[in-house]
């Protein structure tokens, strides 16, 4: 049987390696030339900000009101609303420091890019596996296909606008 849930599952199998990544470049902190690291540190910030955060917009707004509707309540994602946060701010993080040190980081740079990079790996990876585990199979128990269709249209959508810059 097809699940409603194939879109989603296959946007994490495609985010994954990139989410894996953050914990490979937080491993590398230190150990590779400055140079090296900047370039994975450029690639881990922009897959942060112009693919994971779009994502997540597109889940509070399309996914999310839809998982609550079907548990029942407006809290039931407030702890993935919560790990989204986390992700932001960290990211926040990442970039002040990316822009802060350049490529000549200091010990305590270092230090704190590794926490930052491992926060990440662990916010994202758990959040990846409660979504699969917990709102996937329940979205393909109860959610009929063409509301799915219009969720992950909604989702789209929403992501395409998280990701268009935003002038003053």
């Amino acid at each position: 049987m097809a699940r409603v849930t194939e879109p989603l599952r296959e946007e994490h199998r495609q985010l994954l390696p990139h989410v894996a990544r953050l914990r490979t470049t937080a491993d590398a902190v230190g150990d590779i030339p400055a140079q090296a690291f900047r370039q994975e540190l450029d690639t881990a910030y922009a897959f942060l900000t112009e693919h994971l955060i779009p994502h997540a917009t597109a889940e509070e707004r399309a996914l999310y009101p839809v998982v609550a509707r079907l548990i029942g309540g407006p809290a039931a994602t407030a702890t993935m609303e919560r790990d989204h946060a986390a992700v932001a701010s960290l990211t926040e993080e990442l970039g002040a420091l990316r822009a802060r040190v350049g490529t000549h980081p200091d010990a305590a740079d270092l230090k704190a890019m590794r926490r930052v990079l491992y926060g990440l790996y662990a916010v994202v990876s758990i959040h990846f596996a409660k979504e699969e585990e917990i709102y996937l199979p329940l979205l393909d128990a109860r959610l009929p296909a063409e509301e799915a269709d219009d969720m992950f249209a909604r989702m789209e959508a929403a992501a395409a606008e998280a990701k268009t810059p935003r002038t003053a």
